[in-house]
């Protein structure tokens, strides 16, 4: 078995040398054929009737040119013809140098279109026959002459049907490479999602707390030696900001690293539930923050909960690091038909920086999650001084865009 394996390698290789094997092998069965009389006292006689020196040389020349019907099908099958119409009109007895023309009809068909098949085949098939039987040295109702139409036609339709296996072979491989190459598409823009994702979370998580952490270090340092009881509750809110902090990246980083499902969180998943807490924070750090809810305790899918949830969270950090000294902000949600309507204002003379001109990412990644839920954001100054960031965001969100939140 490994012998044939390798002389089928070898083969591949090197298809002339294929061909130049089944050249001999054709011109071995014409010779054979050719001294082979069917019809004798005693079965097939070997020798009774030997073909003569033009059907010998015209069976060479024939399986000589088999050896470039690769290179050159229609040629081939033109000189093959051509030598099998010559012996069917002069030979007697008859020689099979048509048995080339047949294996060059196949090759053309093996390696050509249907429509060709078709053309080249009947035009073959009608004149080996009709001048068989029109110039032949036989009957025109010899069955010599009736053969040509059944041999051509085999190996007209045999090319045919190589073929068409052969492109459903090369259709089912490219299939399934596209396939292949879709799914390797498909893992990568995954992973990509997903890297943007958790680079969104751990942005809110880390700029919200050390804006605050900031802030409150900045007044220790302004009131320690004046008000030393202002500057320990300063303190206490960096101690808890930064504990938070710590508790939320260790979340995140801790569902980054289970391999198994994660269990349950001990604290309560960000969400607009937790949005009083979260002004609180900002009051705390100076920032006065007034919150206004009309959404009548919509039950929100937990995506849209965190996304409203972190677009707050973002446009109160910008307005603590930009909105100046005395400003204020507002935060409203509210329920409009099909979505939910997040504002945050705020009044500060410094507000245009908060536009995220510096290089930030923190309007770009609530953009991003407004747009993965299908909503709209709209930022930029208000009339008369400060900021406004407003999103909506779709109560019922698009199949597959509702994950689970880190």
């Amino acid at each position: 078995m490994s012998t044939l394996r390798r002389a089928r390698y070898q083969f591949k290789a090197h298809p002339l040398t294929l061909d130049a094997v089944i050249a001999a092998a054709v011109l071995l069965c014409m010779i054979s054929s050719a001294f082979a009389a069917p019809d004798g006292d005693h079965g097939v006689d070997w020798g009774a009737r030997p073909p003569g020196v033009v059907s010998l040389l015209l069976m060479v020349l024939a399986a000589a040119a088999l050896v470039l019907r690769r290179r050159s099908a229609l040629a081939v099958l033109a000189a093959t013809g051509t030598f099998a119409l010559i012996e069917c009109v002069t030979g007697d007895p008859r020689a099979p140098v048509a048995m080339a023309a047949v294996i060059a009809l196949y090759t053309v068909a093996s390696t050509t279109d249907r429509a060709t098949t078709w053309r080249v085949g009947l035009l073959t098939m009608t004149v080996l026959t009709v001048a068989a039987m029109a110039a032949g040295p036989l009957p025109w109702y010899a069955q010599e002459n009736l053969a040509l139409v059944a041999w051509t036609g085999i190996g007209a339709t045999a090319g045919d049907a190589v073929r068409s296996h052969r492109a459903y072979v090369r259709a089912i491989r490219e299939r399934a490479e596209r396939a292949e190459r879709t799914r390797e598409e498909e893992a990568r823009r995954r992973v990509a999602e997903e890297r943007l994702r958790i680079a969104r979370e751990l942005h809110d998580v880390v700029a919200h707390h050390i804006a605050l952490v900031n802030v409150q270090a900045g007044v220790v340092a302004h009131v320690m030696d004046r008000r030393p009881d202002q500057a320990k509750e300063a303190l206490a809110h960096v101690r808890e900001a930064s504990r938070s902090a710590l508790d939320e990246l260790r979340a995140t980083v801790g569902l980054l690293r289970q391999s198994d499902d994660p269990a349950a969180p001990t604290e309560p998943a960000s969400g607009l539930g937790r949005l009083d807490e979260l002004a609180g924070t900002f009051r705390n750090a100076g920032l006065p923050v007034q919150v206004a809810r009309a959404d009548q305790d919509t039950e929100l899918p937990a995506a849209v909960d965190l996304a409203a949830y972190r677009i707050v969270q973002e446009a109160l950090t910008n307005a603590q690091k930009h909105a100046g000294t005395g400003a204020k902000a507002e935060v409203s949600v509210v329920r409009v038909g099909p979505n939910i309507e997040v504002s945050v204002l705020d009044d500060g003379a410094g507000a245009t920086g908060a536009t995220g001109t510096g290089g930030g990412h923190g309007l770009l990644g609530m953009r991003e999650r407004v747009t993965a839920l299908g909503g709209t954001l709209t930022t930029g100054p208000r009339y008369g001084g400060g900021f406004r960031v407003h999103a909506i965001l779709p109560v019922q969100t698009r199949a597959g865009a509702e994950r689970k939140p880190v």
